[in-house]
């Protein structure tokens, strides 16, 4: 058990299942632009990270395409990508039951003008005292940058603790010598959150509360 402080938490694969919302508006900005779409399959494993990084280094995408497509990806996403996403079960209930307990503080990677309207639709945005995430012009920011902005804007946090489904979560906090706390319902796997360092895995919200001393 380690007595949190504060609570970093992701947003895609953590408080939200964006897989739908996520390959529909790739695969429609790959479509405007004249490049094949992908299986939704082969494009779950690239849920997490920054979309510039999938887009040269995992999908080959030709850089004089990258902002069209960020552009066209993010703006679909802005109107029915918002409608599709959902909350993993529990999810909420568990920022809500935290609130006023612990710090709370959003660390992602999805740019901030879909994050912020996002946690309004599902009405938790006041639960968090920072939202911290890349503004529109970032290329590519770094999950360790984020997690430095998130901390930051906190201030006086002693105890950190992140939450997330990726290794990037992991590495990215450990950057800052944060634990993390790996969730299992996300995208990313247990193996691959064993590998990156994760402090701690859970299989359900609920079972957060007590490793953070609450």
């Amino acid at each position: 058990m380690r007595t949190a402080d504060a609570l970093l938490v992701d947003l895609d694969g953590t408080i939200v299942d964006s897989r739908l919302p996520y390959t529909r508006s790739l695969n429609a900005a790959l479509r405007a632009v004249g490049l094949q779409p992908h299986p939704p399959a082969e494009l779950h494993r690239y849920l997490g990270p920054p979309i510039h990084e999938t887009l040269v280094e995992h999908l080959g995408v030709p850089p004089e395409l990258v902002d069209e497509i960020i552009a066209r990806y993010r703006e679909r996403y802005a109107g029915p990508g918002l409608q599709e996403t959902t909350a993993f079960p529990g999810v909420l209930e568990l920022l809500h039951a935290l609130h006023g307990r612990v710090r709370l503080a959003l660390a992602t990677s999805k740019v901030q003008t879909l994050a912020e309207p996002l946690l309004e639709r599902l009405g938790v945005r006041e639960l968090f005292e920072v939202v911290a995430a890349p503004l529109p012009d970032a290329v590519n920011e770094s999950k360790a940058t984020t997690v430095a902005t998130a901390l930051r804007r906190l201030g006086g946090a002693t105890a950190p603790v992140m939450v997330g489904d990726r290794r990037h979560d992991v590495e990215g906090a450990a950057a800052h010598g944060v634990p993390t706390i790996g969730v299992l319902w996300g995208v990313g796997s247990e193996a691959e959150l064993r590998e990156a360092g994760a402090w701690a895995l859970v299989r359900q919200p609920e079972e957060i509360p007590a490793l953070i001393g609450l």
